[in-house]
């Protein structure tokens, strides 16, 4: 399975054989005999190119997972070691409002000390798929759109901003009219991987008849900031967010339309949920509360940043 594992990343035997520190030869031979044994081809194979065939692509999604779970029971075995009693995993999907994550994390080592939290960060239909399969035992979304098997559960908003490069036309508008920003190309979210992200931001751009010009797609907070700060385009992002950067080079500003704040959703497999996992929920949502009777971050446009001190 780990040389197949290898070829199907790859798609090329040599550079497989040289990732394995292998001959060709040998793994070739393997991956015959595999096919042999489950009585179908993996890879379909020309003097040009290698590929993934159907049952390929199948049995590929398997020994991913076998090997996601082989590393987890690695992972256990040293949370042991190191002296805790627990483990919880967490999933974020692309889009989630980092800002919050390092007041929760120390809350659960106040409270849970003896618990480790993992993160791992995923797309949310990788995200689903590993709720399902036991891979994790919570996440973080921006999507509520799940099927069966999975509770979502609201528990953090933010108010959706434009951050627009310094000296950008669209600074002329303390409230940016949507067709007014439309008239620009924006930095929009890769749908792929912040498929709950896009979608917000897709059906608040819809609003408006024009067709949004895209300067580039990304699928990261980060990103984003780095390309309104270099004067690429401007994009859209939480102002929570926005606020916790302070990108040198970057201006906050609303939009004149009213747009639906933006909510993080808590997923959990369906069903009683374990004692820890109980109260790690418990702690999210008293830090929502606690965050919530701040004041929403100010948007002034005499400020650099294009926010309140």
């Amino acid at each position: 399975m780990r040389y197949f594992l290898a070829v199907a990343e790859e798609l090329h035997f040599a550079r497989a054989a040289q990732k394995l520190h292998i001959e060709q030869s040998p793994l070739s031979r393997a991956i015959k005999e595999l096919e042999e044994e489950l009585g179908a081809p993996l890879f379909a194979r020309t003097t040009r190119s290698t590929r993934l065939t159907r049952a390929g692509k199948l049995f590929h999604e398997h020994v991913r997972r076998v090997f996601v779970i082989l590393q987890q029971a690695r992972d256990s075995m040293r949370t042991v070691a190191l002296g805790f009693d627990g483990q919880m995993r967490v999933a974020l999907s692309g889009g989630v409002t980092p800002a919050r994550l390092p007041a929760l994390l120390v809350l659960c080592r106040e409270e849970e000390p003896e618990v480790e939290i993992r993160f791992f960060e995923v797309p949310l239909s990788q995200q689903i798929k590993g709720l399902h399969d036991d891979l994790y035992d919570v996440g973080f979304a921006q999507s509520d759109a799940l099927g069966e098997g999975v509770v979502a559960l609201p528990v953090w908003q933010d108010a959706l901003m434009v951050a627009v490069p310094a000296r950008h036309p669209l600074l002329a508008h303390k409230r940016i009219p949507l067709d007014e920003l439309l008239r620009y190309p924006l930095v929009l979210w890769d749908p792929q991987i912040c498929e709950g992200l896009a979608k917000h931001v897709e059906q608040v751009l819809r609003q408006s008849d024009r067709e949004p010009l895209v300067a580039e797609r990304v699928a990261s907070c980060d990103l984003m900031m780095a390309l309104v700060s270099g004067g690429i385009a401007p994009g859209l992002a939480g102002a929570e967010y926005i606020a916790a950067r302070r990108e040198a080079g970057v201006v906050a500003r609303p939009l004149a339309t009213s747009v639906p704040p933006l909510t993080t959703y808590l997923l959990r497999p369906a069903g009683e949920p374990s004692d820890v996992l109980a109260r790690f929920i418990e702690r999210v949502q008293a830090l929502e509360s606690s965050l919530s009777d701040r004041p929403v971050p100010d948007v002034r446009s005499d400020h650099p940043e294009g926010l309140a001190p």
